[in-house]
């Protein structure tokens, strides 16, 4: 069965709901798919100890302020995985769950996409997939003869099960951080990185961060004026006990641990790589946009090579900040303007 829409939304997460919100207000015919089976976007799979960077009220989506959680402060995942979860029931948007969207195809006058559940044709497809799903780690000699473990960010829960072992905590970012905090409280750590980290004044938070990014994209400074890192409690703890202490990146594995140019080694017992993620576009591969490096050309969220596709909450690429909560609700609006005022213009 093929089934008719203006607009389709692949992906329920943050960045699809935001759509979902403005395309709702517009009075559009749309539907959204979500590959997952519950609310909550890549929220429900991440550590539950994770802070957003921001307070309540600078982490919302488009109509309905993040309530604040219980005691204050930097809103969890647990929290945001409620917040989504009565956002989408809110809005009553049309979100179908669990469809997968394994292909998009060009049309003659829409876009083919193939579902586990059927095929859709669509006049714009908005792409809202996000990053969760591409867990990134870096190739490094000897990384497949490490006698160790070994796992992503993705794959973290908590610090327990490493208690009383050496971990090495690969990245500079804040991920890297967080996880270091509280791993540093049961394990040995070492903190491995490409450069210095950089701590963010402790009265830097989400809500400068955006402004940054916002001026960055605009060809002023950015978040590197700065720094790397944002000092949430845990952090800053952690800062004061004396363990947010880097060690330049090794450039080796060996089966027992890790080694660096000069010849210096480290035995450990697991090795968290917090390197990030790449954009989980798999289902574009029909349309060959993709460029050296991964990325589809956009102008804006719209694809250069296809009128017909947006790329909505990827990162700076696709909005400043889009893969943030507030990013993606303030990149959706313009992106839902450009839409309902493209349809307006194709009657």
């Amino acid at each position: 069965m093929t089934r008719p829409v203006d607009v389709l939304v692949i992906g329920g997460g943050q960045a699809g709901l935001a759509a979902g919100y403005h395309l709702r207000r517009a009075g559009a015919d749309f539907a959204i798919l979500d590959a997952q089976d519950r609310p909550g976007g890549a929220w429900r799979h991440a550590w539950p100890s994770l802070r957003l960077f921001s307070p309540a009220q600078y982490s919302s989506l488009p109509g309905r302020m993040m309530p604040s959680p219980p005691g204050g402060g930097y809103p969890g995942a647990a929290d945001t995985v409620a917040y989504l979860t009565d956002y989408e029931r809110r809005y009553d948007l049309p979100v179908m769950r669990p469809v997968k969207a394994h292909a998009v195809r060009r049309g003659d006058e829409r876009l083919t996409v193939e579902t586990d559940a059927g095929t859709w044709q669509a006049r714009v497809v908005i792409s809202a997939t996000g990053t969760w799903w591409r867990p990134y780690v870096p190739h490094c000699p000897g990384i497949r003869d490490f006698q160790g473990e070994q796992l992503h960010t993705a794959g973290y829960r908590g610090p327990e099960p490493f208690r009383g072992r050496h971990v090495v905590i690969v990245g500079g970012a804040n991920s890297a951080a967080q996880i270091l905090a509280e791993v540093s409280t049961v394990a040995d750590t070492t903190w491995a990185t490409l450069r210095p980290p950089r701590l963010l004044p402790d009265d830097v938070d989400g809500r400068a961060l955006f402004a940054l990014a916002t001026r960055r994209m605009r060809g002023g400074g950015g978040i590197g004026d700065l720094g790397d890192i944002v000092a949430v409690p845990p952090v800053r703890e952690a800062r004061d006990r004396g363990v947010l202490k880097a060690e330049p990146m090794f450039d080796r594995i060996t089966p027992e641990g890790v080694s660096w140019p000069d010849g210096t080694g480290l035995a450990c017992d697991v090795i968290i790589w917090c390197t990030g993620f790449r954009p989980a576009l798999g289902h574009l591969t029909p349309l060959r946009l993709r460029q050296r490096g991964g990325l589809i050309a956009t102008n804006g969220t719209l694809a250069v090579g296809e009128p017909r596709l947006h790329l909505l909450g990827y990162g700076d690429w696709t909005g400043p900040a889009s893969a943030t909560l507030i990013g993606a609700a303030r990149t959706a609006r313009d992106t839902v303007a450009e839409i309902i005022a493209g349809l307006g213009n194709r009657q």
